[in-house]
């Protein structure tokens, strides 16, 4: 069965490398199984390991505090469906649902971001010695940076168009700058690691057959 596994995968690998020369219908096919197995893992998990537990202690644990909070996603979910109403007052009322998704994840961001990023870089900069303090200085350009590059910070001329300031335009194209950077060390990481663990299951595949 281990064989079975280890061959299954070595082919599945080759077809994802038939990219190289052509989108081939191997490939495709490798996409296809790969998407396949991931959405049904995925929906496992999620059925296995967050709704069921959820009701477990909401809507199913008897409790009147914890059965009504139970409520509240079921009611986030209605509204989001009703986001898709043929009814202009019942989309009106999914964008409830909208507005509280939105407004949830950009304070969780923003706390993270603050929390979790930019006052622990300050710190270290701070407190940084000597010989890390430029370090710790670049790190800090490069996250502030890069966070102002996805904001948008701009103002309305007097013939309508919408423009940045100059400093802001300058600090954005410093951020582009180590986004690049940053997306192509990542890349390059990860064709490094698939060729590593590709030619690692090349090599096991031929030690079999000594």
């Amino acid at each position: 069965m281990e064989d079975i596994g280890l061959w299954g995968g070595f082919i599945l690998t080759l077809m994802v490398y038939s990219y190289i020369i052509a989108d081939t219908f191997l490939y495709r096919l490798a996409v296809y199984v790969f998407v396949g197995l991931v959405a049904g893992y995925i929906t496992i998990v999620t059925v296995e390991s967050v709704l069921l537990p959820w009701f477990d202690r909401t809507l199913g644990s008897g409790e009147t505090v914890n059965t009504g909070l139970g409520f509240l996603p079921v009611l986030l979910a209605t509204l989001l469906l009703l986001k898709n109403a043929r009814s202009v007052t019942l989309a009106r009322l999914g964008n409830l649902g909208i507005a509280v998704i939105i407004g949830v994840g950009a304070s969780v961001a923003l706390v993270g971001a603050l929390t979790g990023t930019l006052i622990p870089l300050a710190e270290d900069t701070v407190n940084a010695g000597a010989g890390d303090a430029l370090e710790a200085v670049l790190i800090f350009i490069g996250v502030a940076s890069s966070l102002i590059y996805f904001s948008y910070l701009a103002r309305r001329t007097p013939e309508g168009e919408v423009v940045q300031s100059r400093p802001i335009q300058v600090i954005s194209t410093v951020g582009q700058g180590f986004i690049v950077v940053t997306l192509g060390a990542l890349y390059a990481g990860a064709i490094l690691t698939s060729l590593t663990i590709f030619s690692e299951r090349i090599g096991y595949m031929l030690g079999l057959f000594q």
